[in-house]
């Protein structure tokens, strides 16, 4: 019995672990649609994953956090826009996320963009910002109230 009972708590604790990571996408329209679709907000992280300190701070101590990942998933599509120094990307996604920085004005890292369902901006957080995922999550709550 403790063969079979060992390997399927395992399991089931892997698969709880994977269910509550959360789905970055890099697509503006299709998490626009997606939104719409789910009634949900879009945040847009406009970041330096790979040399940017604040950038990384933030995301280890609020977006990468079980607290934050557990509210994101009922309330928030997520879009990362990537402006890495070292990871390769594709020429078209680097085209996009440059357009997409003009569009709403993210001249420094880490901003982070709030869209209602719509598309219409309703908020935003340019810097690090402390307080970590609890003082974020009611910052978006605040935001959603904005529709």
């Amino acid at each position: 019995m403790k063969k079979i009972l060992i390997p399927l708590l395992a399991a089931t604790v892997w698969w709880q672990v994977n269910a509550a990571e959360s789905t970055w996408l890099t697509d503006l329209p299709k998490a626009q649609a997606q939104a719409k679709a789910e009634n949900k907000i879009v945040l847009l992280d406009f970041t330096g994953s790979d040399w940017c300190g604040w950038c990384i701070k933030f995301k280890k101590g609020v977006l990468d956090t079980p607290e934050f990942k557990a509210y994101a998933a009922k309330n928030v599509v997520l879009v990362e826009l990537d402006f890495p120094r070292k990871k390769a990307q594709p020429d078209s996604l680097k085209k996009a996320n440059d357009e997409l920085s003009k569009r709403f004005k993210a001249d420094g890292f880490p901003t982070l963009v709030v869209l209602n369902k719509d598309g219409k901006e309703i908020g935003r957080q340019e810097g690090y910002a402390e307080g970590g995922p609890a003082a974020f999550i009611a910052k978006l709550e605040k935001f959603k109230g904005r529709k």
